[in-house]
Parts: structure tokens; sequence; C-alpha cells
């Protein structure tokens, strides 16, 4: 079964791509959500169109994730967490901290969904590294330090 995702998908695709699936995933899971259409003629035509509406669109926006994953690759962001002596963590620092410290100390706003920390949750204190996912071809590395307040 062919379909136009009309959101992104993970492990799937991106939005705006036409896709083979397996009928029951298509049918059952999705168009039901609102994920896809199916891919029927006319829907095909309109979605070349606006594919070729989109390039233009797409280029600038890739150029502008470039040039933000220029600016913010390799930074260091420090947070500040209440701990123990033993160095852990009342709570847990996550994606949602990160983009705060980042648009606190550098000005960049960056939405917490793109930000990925690696291993879910910090509970310790120590040096980490956050993989932040920009555009579908561009992806930035902060590293991040969190110290005892």
């Amino acid at each position: 079964m062919e379909v136009i995702l009309k959101k992104d998908v993970p492990n799937l695709g991106n939005a705006h791509e036409m896709l083979t699936v397996k009928n029951g995933y298509g049918r059952n899971y999705l168009i039901p959500k609102g994920l896809a259409v199916l891919a029927t003629p006319s829907q095909k035509k309109m979605h070349a169109e606006t594919q070729k509406q989109r390039a233009f669109k797409e280029e600038k926006i890739k150029k502008e994730a470039e040039t933000l994953a220029k600016a913010i690759d390799g930074i260091t962001v420090k947070i500040g967490a209440k701990a123990a002596a033993t160095g852990k963590i009342f709570g847990s620092v996550n994606n949602i901290q990160v983009a705060d410290a980042i648009r606190d100390q550098f000005g960049y706003e960056i939405d917490r969904k793109k930000i990925h920390v690696d291993g879910e949750a910090i509970k310790e204190t120590g040096a980490y590294q956050a993989q932040i996912k920009l555009h579908k071809e561009v992806t930035a590395t902060v590293n991040f330090e969190v110290f005892a307040e």
C-alpha cells in the first residue's frame, strides 16, 4: 500500500514522503491516526506539485539549520542541579533543562523535542553530550556539564 506521510513517523520516514507500507499498518495505524493518507492518483499529483514548491523552502530551512549547527556544535553548557554530597542529583536532568540552559547561556532557541540526551535522564553530576537534530540531515552535538548547586 502506498501512503503519503502527513507527519514525521519515527523509524519510518519524514513528513511529505511517499512510502510503501504493509496494508494492515497503513489501514489500521497510519491513516486512522492522521499520520498518512492513501496515495491515490489525485493525491500523487498534489504531492508532486507541493514537492516542487517545498524544495525551495526546504533548502532555505536547511541552510539556516546548518548555520545554527555550526554555531552550537561543540559548545559546553553548564547546568546546575541540587545534588547530594555523593554527586547524585535529586531528580534528573533531561532535554528540557538542556534546552533552557542553551537559551539562557547562549541565546539560541531550540525546541526541546529536537534534543536527545544520551542515556535518557541524567542522575549524577558530570560531563555529558546531547545530540540536537536541527534538520533531517543536520545534527549538532552539545556538551553539557551538570554541577551541584
